[in-house]
């Protein structure tokens, strides 16, 4: 019997494969992680890279910290993907539909990804779009329009198992845009070489109405060292993680994020799952006295620094939400057009054919939005009043779409049989998640 990890282990190598002979590995420079995929495939079967006993040292000494370079402007209001963007997102496309689609139910119902399938997301290089190419990643300049291409392409395929494939990626770009120098050298060589190490942004707290910047998660100076105390709600993969950047409130100081190594102690994880993005494997992580040392404290403490981090990863669900409704879109269309009822297809009925209508106009506008933003962040402006008109519109309509895709398919969309029920829970996800992603 053909088992759901030996039908993603399958899918897994065909699609590296079609992606590694194409030209898209050379342009955006993942040519070498993909090399690395098929080596680790043929020689090790896919097996996840699983090292909890990791010890992060630095491996080099360095001087000034390295940073992805502002992107160019072209002093034109254009938003379209270039060629180099646009052949990564049609490979992640393919990607995302030969192997997050047909194992997404499975892994919603048992609130996990496959390991094998995260362990191709993982040598495909998606953990290092954030890093600069000086430190083994492929950013040459800072690229949140080619994350939020990225994450769109992945939540086509599913929403869930996008945020599992690309949530380790998380603290390596925060270290590639914040990091000093000596963080760099210790922690970013864990996620650029054949193991990539597990990780987590760990920034939403279990209380309501949750506001990132009145964070009950403390950590108090000791010495040469911070103390951390508090709960984390919903962190992806939080059980297997091997690090935390963890959102805390430094004393007289305000929110602030730091590297938290599990080793360390003082870290323990609950499974936790949530309504949507489900096979993420959300986990609950409690910090009880855990304990870091002062050089753990991420861009000095800086408070724009976590005001940024907030809003880009507030970019990051906006681009996951807009993949799961053009996926909610593209399914629709086909379906009103071939579902028959009274003699003719419901589309030919003016409430189906608006409603449709409405869902395509609400998606192309959270797009907009989402790229506008993030494009403003790759130029080094200011952005955070965009990724906040991107939040409200992906929040809002976001709920509206999937509401609305379970009521076009009437009995069919309340059953599991059908998809859109899986991604009206989804959907929900980009007005209740803070951090997991960063773009």
């Amino acid at each position: 019997m053909t088992t759901v990890a030996d039908r993603s282990m399958t899918l897994a190598l065909r699609a590296i494969r079609q992606i590694a002979g194409s030209e898209v590995i050379d342009r955006v420079g993942l040519r070498g992680p993909a090399e690395r995929a098929l080596y680790a495939a043929s020689k090790n079967g896919m097996s996840a890279a699983a090292t909890a006993g990791r010890t992060f040292t630095a491996v080099t000494k360095r001087g000034a910290a390295e940073r992805p370079r502002t992107a160019n402007p072209t002093g034109l209001f254009d938003l379209t993907p270039d060629d180099d963007q646009q052949m990564i997102v049609e490979a992640m496309k393919e990607f995302a539909a030969a192997e997050l689609r047909p194992v997404a139910l499975a892994a919603d119902t048992a609130c996990a990804a496959p390991a094998e399938l995260l362990a191709s997301a993982d040598e495909l290089g998606l953990a290092t779009l954030g890093v600069p190419e000086d430190l083994g990643g492929s950013a040459s300049e800072r690229s949140a329009v080619t994350g939020v291409l990225v994450a769109e392409a992945l939540a086509h395929g599913d929403l869930g198992l996008a945020v599992a494939a690309l949530s380790t990626s998380a603290v390596p770009t925060a270290l590639g845009l914040w990091g000093d120098a000596g963080q760099q050298a210790t922690y970013l060589p864990a996620f650029t070489g054949d193991e990539v190490a597990v990780s987590a942004l760990a920034i939403l707290e279990p209380q309501p109405l949750f506001d990132p910047f009145a964070l009950r998660t403390t950590a108090k100076r000791a010495g040469e060292e911070f103390v951390l105390d508090g709960v984390k709600a919903l962190v992806p993969r939080g059980a297997e993680a091997e690090l935390f950047l963890v959102a805390a409130d430094l004393e007289g100081r305000g929110p602030a994020l730091f590297l938290v190594p599990t080793s360390g102690g003082g870290v323990t994880v609950a499974p936790e799952p949530g309504m949507g993005a489900r096979a993420a494997a959300t986990a609950t992580v409690t910090f009880d006295g855990a304990r870091v040392p002062a050089s753990a404290l991420l861009g000095e403490g800086a408070r724009d620094v976590y005001a940024e981090c907030v809003h880009r990863a507030r970019l990051a669900w906006c681009a996951v939400a807009v993949g799961a409704a053009q996926a909610a879109l593209d399914y629709l269309i086909p379906y009103v057009n071939e579902r028959v009822a009274f003699g003719e297809p419901i589309a030919h009925r003016q409430a189906v054919a608006f409603s449709v209508s409405d869902i395509a106009i609400e998606t192309a506008g959270m797009r907009l939005a989402t790229w506008r933003a993030a494009s403003l962040a790759d130029a080094g402006k200011d952005f955070l009043r965009e990724a906040a008109v991107a939040r409200q519109l992906c929040a809002t309509h976001g709920a509206q779409i999937g509401s609305s895709a379970v009521q076009l398919l009437g009995g069919h969309g309340y059953t599991k049989e059908y998809p859109v029920e899986r991604w009206y829970r989804d959907l929900r996800t980009a007005g209740v998640f803070e951090g997991a992603l960063l773009v």
